[in-house]
């Protein structure tokens, strides 16, 4: 199978026959936030994720769905790869608001905890309630409209298949494998390699895919060793503390939250000297994440499945829950984990609004900030921030940076192309300095390479991608046509079935078993009005096939023995199963029936005689001498049989059946004589025939 890059000529051709990938990114083009790739192939078209920007609100959040606003209900497939807002913060308004028709998957984990997530979102977004995307009552709508996929579950819809593998970065987050007309591409979604405390790296997929759609999120940055992240995090932690302060750690409710917690929970075990400061979870959420981190623990990695059979991981001895700030006792240094991770509102907001102006204060941003968002704005050191009322405040806390973040670096990113080897790599969910980086670093890395050749996109947002896959269709021969094994050069002949993208060869009755096709037979019948005699019609009928059957217990005549006609009442009806030939036969049999209808006043047809023997056989020889001459020789009659000779070639004529046993002679006198064309029942008029022949 070959493919080309990109392609500007225009296609008429179908679009299911189309040999034309199209990717065309509605977000995460050139930009991290508001995931969203559309997918064409072979007219199927598929939508990758569907989130909303964390520095945007309303409808400026959503991906770019008015450039595909026609298109929305063509689609067949939606596929989300995990929890998070930026990756599914749009669907109950994609699914609830819009035209789509299609039908939406995503893991178990990421459906149980996507309705949690999402309805926080709605509470702490800090706009005017018409301006919001959707309400809750949309949340609840749209978890019916979502199906759930396992891990390796291989489904098929339209002709799509599709399949997922553990992507790690956060429970439940999903790459997503599609094949369609065998054309396989790979959507990474966000991943993560490396396994951490409680997740394991994100799988390696065992089979090559065509095309890999991949994140780029930290370009050519290398991550630090976790130990040493660790260990910097929580000497950092301490420090603030140490010195009588408060440290707030922006989280999202789910993911780096349960890692942190999990680091710090350990660490204050093991210094007793801590066990005084309090560290608080602040998220209305936290119990709810709990449970289902708890329900989901086979999902894990090793380390947490084989403690859970000692003590539960998620129960922590030195942190304690904290709903909302009415039941904050803010007194001395304390350690808050809070969400929204990139301070956008909530009350990651409003505690760093409180504490950011005193110096002993401390914040520490443990994951990857989006452009627009206060967590961004801050780590480039301002003198000053503006809060959610307005107002300017000295920014006097220390800010500190350490990424938790669950995204692949560029060794994990390098090594995963290494060992896919895709063709084609198309970066989305990066920035546009990180990925035009990413890009010029792989392209280094193979451009000496003789034996791997790669294309890489790095689309901004509506940009297509284009790529042309050429392959061989093939035809599988299935069914009784199969039972023999074919010689060569031998013909098959039988219906071309084609289903999705597989097309098979079988024989019409084999339909319904292989199909969901059932064959049928369709009778036609016709009515016309006749009022001459059922002889004059026979006769008329034997001028045009020469093989009429009398059908004696109907009262019916078969003509090419293929269409009945039956006389009732100065009606003919004839009958016949249609098909192309049939029609045919039954088209000049209606013309001969008109016929016979306007001649019955004209011509006098002689009701059928009893045949002289010995006057049949004089007028025969007779006719015969006038045809080929007075030079044969040796004829005789012997026992119901006319033997003759012409030009030394011998014949015989049976008298019963006018059956010739010689060729030469028998192509002459079956071209001179109609008679020799009708069989002995059907010689109606046989004398008055031999009459008009030798006159």
């Amino acid at each position: 199978m070959a493919a080309s890059g990109r392609k500007t000529t225009t296609n008429t051709m179908p679009a299911e026959e189309s040999d034309q990938l199209v990717i065309r990114p509605l977000g995460a083009g050139q930009e991290v936030g508001r995931s969203c790739i559309l997918l064409e192939y072979k007219g199927k078209k598929i939508l990758l994720d569907c989130g909303i920007h964390p520095g945007m609100n309303g409808l400026d959040a959503l991906p770019y769905f008015d450039s595909v606003q026609g298109e929305i209900q063509q689609l067949d497939l939606l596929l989300i790869s995990h929890f998070h807002l930026d990756h599914c913060g749009a669907l109950p308004w994609f699914l609830q608001k819009t035209s789509f028709k299609g039908r939406c998957f995503m893991t178990h984990a990421t459906k149980a905890i996507y309705r949690w997530i999402l309805s926080d979102y709605v509470k702490v977004s800090n706009i005017a309630a018409d301006k919001m995307l959707y309400g809750e009552k949309d949340i609840e709508a749209s978890m019916d409209k979502i199906e759930t996929i396992n891990f390796h579950q291989e489904t098929e819809i339209n002709g799509i298949k599709f399949w997922c593998y553990n992507a790690g970065h956060v429970l439940g987050a999903a790459m997503f494998m599609i094949e369609i007309a065998g054309v396989k591409i790979l959507y990474t979604g966000d991943f993560s390699r490396q396994e951490d405390r409680h997740l394991m790296a994100a799988e390696m997929p065992n089979v090559q895919p065509d095309v890999l759609i991949i994140e780029s999120t930290y370009g050519t940055h290398i991550h630090e060793p976790r130990e040493e992240r660790e260990a910097r995090f929580t000497g950092l932690v301490q420090d603030i503390v140490n010195r009588g302060g408060r440290c707030l750690i922006p989280v999202f409710a789910l993911g780096r939250a349960q890692e942190l917690l999990l680091i710090l929970d350990e660490y204050w075990s093991a210094h007793p000297e801590l066990h005084d400061i309090p560290i608080y979870y602040a998220s209305s959420l936290a119990k709810k994440c709990m449970s289902v981190y708890q329900t989901y623990i086979n999902a894990m990695n090793d380390k947490i499945r084989k403690q859970i059979s000692v003590s539960n991981p998620f129960v922590f001895k030195h942190i304690s829950n904290l709903k909302s700030m009415d039941h904050f006792d803010d007194i001395g240094p304390s350690i808050v984990m809070a969400s929204p991770g990139m301070m956008q509102s909530g009350l990651s907001r409003e505690l760093f609004e409180n504490w950011c102006t005193d110096k002993r204060n401390g914040v520490i941003i443990a994951g990857y900030c989006v452009e627009g968002t206060l967590a961004k704005h801050i780590l480039s050191e301002p003198e000053e921030i503006i809060t959610m009322t307005g107002q300017k405040l000295p920014l006097r806390c220390s800010v500190d940076y350490i990424s938790f973040s669950a995204h692949t670096d560029y060794r994990q990113t390098s090594e995963f192309v290494r060992l896919l080897r895709p063709p084609h790599i198309v970066l989305v969910h990066g920035e546009q300095n990180e990925m035009s980086r990413l890009k010029a670093a792989l392209i280094r890395e193979y451009e000496d390479s003789t034996d791997y050749k790669i294309d890489i996109y790095s689309p901004r947002n509506g940009q297509i991608v284009e790529l042309l896959f050429r392959g061989e269709k093939m035809a599988k021969v299935v069914g009784t046509l199969a039972a023999k094994h074919p010689e060569q050069g031998e013909k098959i002949a039988g219906v071309l079935v084609k289903r999705n993208f597989n097309y098979h060869i079988m024989a019409p009755y084999d339909l319904p078993s292989y199909t969901d096709l059932n064959t049928s037979t369709v009778t036609q019948r016709m009515s016309v009005s006749y009022t001459g005699s059922s002889s004059r019609l026979h006769y008329y009928l034997n001028q045009l096939s020469g093989d009429v059957e009398l059908i004696p217990d109907r009262q019916a005549l078969r003509v090419f023995k293929a269409v009945m006609v039956t006389l009732e009442s100065r009606i003919a009806i004839m009958e016949w199963v249609a098909n192309p030939v049939n029609d045919m036969y039954a088209d000049a049999v209606l013309s001969v029936i008109l016929k016979a209808e306007s001649d019955s006043t004209s011509v006098k047809v002689q009701a059928p005689v009893k045949i002289d023997k010995s006057h049949f056989s004089e007028c025969l020889i007779e006719l015969l001498s006038d045809m080929f001459g007075s030079d044969y020789a040796n004829l005789l009659i012997h026992q119901d049989k006319l033997i003759m000779a012409v030009d030394d070639i011998s014949a015989a004529i049976d008298l019963q059946s006018l059956a010739v046993q010689c060729e030469y002679v028998k192509e002459v006198v079956y071209n001179r004589i109609p008679l020799f064309r009708c069989s002995r029942d059907q010689w109606h008029g046989a004398t008055i025939l031999l009459e008009d022949a030798r006159s």
